[in-house]
């Protein structure tokens, strides 16, 4: 019956219904989903630069390490070029320490070598043929004649030939002695 009512009446608008109420939620929760993925993507942009600002500082850490070692590869390379050169000259300086020492040693025995050859004058002059026979044998036992043989002046004998010369002068008194002394008997 009601609806012959309604239909009776002639044309009837068609009722409006009022608006529906489930438009409006789901704006609201395309919202709040917006919302969500516009804080979760905040979130992640916040979380990938806090991330990549760490990784940029342990790059800066290793770059100033890896600088680190490099400057202490050059100074250990500039501290080994020093060393060479260090022991280049600790050899120059040995070489001319055993020159200098050989140069000593030589001048040590030439001295030796005239005391000897003076101490024989000495004896020849005193005409102590027995002391000359014992530095004549400490004189060659000792090698000096080489020592002397370095040694010239200008207008004086060398040592070497007056040590010869007196050597066979002592000698030549010598043979005479021992021939007098034949003689005698």
């Amino acid at each position: 019956m009601k609806l012959e009512k309604r239909n009776e009446g002639g044309p009837s608008e068609p009722e409006q219904e009022p608006a529906p109420k489930g438009k409006k939620p789901v704006i609201i929760y395309i919202m709040v989903l917006f919302t969500a993925a516009f804080l979760l993507m905040a979130w992640s942009f916040a979380s990938h630069q806090r991330s990549n600002t760490e990784a940029l500082g342990r790059l800066q850490s290793s770059v100033a390490a890896m600088q680190g070692a490099q400057e202490l590869q050059e100074q250990t390379a500039a501290l080994q070029t020093e060393l060479e050169e260090a022991r280049e000259k600790i050899q120059e300086l040995e070489s001319a320490a055993e020159d200098a020492r050989a140069r000593g040693e030589a001048a040590e025995r030439q001295a030796e070598g005239m005391s000897l050859l003076y101490r024989l004058q000495q004896q020849y002059a005193a005409q102590d043929y027995a002391a000359c026979r014992q530095t004549i044998a400490e004189f060659d036992g000792g090698g000096y004649a080489e020592a002397l043989s370095q040694l010239s002046g200008e207008g004086v004998t060398p040592p070497a030939e007056r040590y010869q010369e007196l050597k066979e002068a002592v000698e030549a008194r010598e043979a005479e002695a021992s021939e007098g002394q034949e003689a005698e008997q």
